[in-house]
């Protein structure tokens, strides 16, 4: 089997990137996929048994979606096509479908690759689906998007999603290893330093090769620290796309640890989104909706934090006013936390959809004309603060619906005092309805 570098076209003589001299020769090389590529996982039972299904493989950049494919098909009586969606079109897949549909009446099958499958819009894939269902081709299409939001539903129905995981600290040490062993020196780094290029690679196997390569390639005297490090190459950018499942992945993180009252793990996800360029404004629109979400009137002054924050960021802009966020994600993780405003305002709107449109009680209705007193608007009405207790008891649901109860609160912060309150009221509520 040829590799990518020779299927390029280029001299078997000539330079080739490390990444490409350490790809994979079999399934067992393959680091950080034992769940798919070990010895009870799925792709190795396919490739064991030579009968290969049509597959999505969803990962992150440089978890070896590619090397994969083409070790499956090495173990088959397949011919192995590649394309990649950002550079090819519908004339490209037409002559490869075409190409498959010869072989096929010769005997032999195609395997074909689809790297970057979602950037096909949706018509480009429906496409494949003849080509799939009669068995001309099979589909390997690989994917850094979640396929549940970028594939058509079609497509996905006739393929098993493959899900590659990031590489852990220990895979990245592991082809850090064999990159030693291949080039027969270490690489000049201290073991600080060591850790460091695995945490720049953000769990990307071809990027910490392409490291390791770049540091063989200069005059390095001594063995370089986390500092020198960073000096020496390139920083990596996190994986993060705003518009894409990064985006909400983090976001979603950063709301349920805050939830969790983790503010430790909060302000790690929220210098996550900040370092990867999210929109700081985004984030303080998050946490106000936290703050009524899930504080409420446990702390009142949550909400009071979070718009401050946001005004804060508005006064200052990034990067002075990124510490306003700082301070607010601190706040809100470390106040009481409580739904009750949040069930309340859920339990009213489902009995206000479920009751229609009943006519509030008269006594509360105002009367400005002769008429609408005459029809009783406004009679009976208790002005409360004459009351003793600036409290009349009266009912003010609408007189065709009983009595509800929406708000319950907890029994934490500011709303342990609320219910000694709604207690008072209804003891005074209970004491009115005997009098009358």
């Amino acid at each position: 089997m040829t590799s990518l570098f020779e299927a390029a076209g280029l001299e078997s003589g000539a330079p080739r990137p490390l990444a490409d001299r350490l790809r994979p020769a079999s399934l067992d090389d393959v680091v950080g996929q034992g769940h798919l590529v070990g010895p009870e996982g799925p792709l190795r039972r396919m490739a064991v048994a030579g009968k290969l299904t049509s597959l999505i493989l969803w990962g992150p950049p440089g978890t070896g979606k590619t090397t994969i494919a083409r070790l499956l098909t090495s173990g088959s009586n397949l011919h192995f096509e590649q394309l990649s969606a950002v550079f090819s079109g519908v004339a490209d897949l037409r002559k490869v479908f075409d190409q498959a549909r010869t072989r096929r009446r010769d005997g032999v099958g195609t395997l074909l690759f689809v790297d970057e499958i979602h950037r096909f819009n949706r018509a480009q894939q429906d496409g494949f689906l003849p080509y799939v269902e009669d068995g001309t081709i099979v589909l390997i299409g690989a994917t850094t998007e979640n396929p549940s939001f970028e594939m058509n539903a079609a497509l996905l129905s006739r393929a098993q999603v493959m899900v590659l995981r990031r590489l852990d600290d220990n895979d990245l040490e592991t082809l850090l290893s064999r990159a030693e062993n291949l080039m027969g020196r270490p690489l000049p780094l201290t073991a600080d330093g060591r850790a460091t290029l695995r945490a720049m690679a953000d769990g990307d196997g071809r990027f910490v090769l392409n490291l390791a390569e770049e540091l063989y390639a200069l005059d390095i005297a001594s063995p370089l620290d986390p500092a020198q490090l960073v000096e020496t190459v390139q920083r990596r950018a996190p994986v993060y796309d705003k518009a894409q499942e990064g985006h909400y992945n983090l976001i979603s993180a950063l709301h349920k640890t805050l939830r969790g009252s983790d503010t430790d793990a909060a302000l790690y996800y929220l210098a996550r989104m900040l370092t990867a360029g999210e929109d700081p404004l985004y984030i303080a629109r998050r946490m106000v909706r936290f703050a009524v979400e899930d504080i409420g009137l446990a702390d009142p002054n949550a909400l009071v934090q979070a718009l401050a924050a946001k005004e804060a960021y508005d006064f200052l802009g990034s990067p002075e006013g990124e510490l306003a966020l700082v301070q607010a994600v601190i706040y809100l993780g470390t106040a009481p936390k409580s739904n009750a405003v949040y069930r309340a305002a859920t339990a009213a709107t489902a009995a206000a959809r479920e009751q229609g449109s009943l006519m509030p009680p008269k006594h509360i209705l105002n009367a400005p004309t002769k008429m609408m007193r005459d029809q009783g608007y406004g009679a009976g009405y208790q002005y409360d603060h004459n009351t003793a207790e600036g409290f009349s008891g009266q009912n003010y649901f609408p007189e065709e619906m009983p009595r509800r109860k929406f708000y319950t609160p907890t029994e934490r912060g500011f709303e342990r005092e609320i219910i000694k309150r709604l207690a008072y009221w209804e003891g005074l509520r209970e004491k009115a309805a005997l009098d009358e």
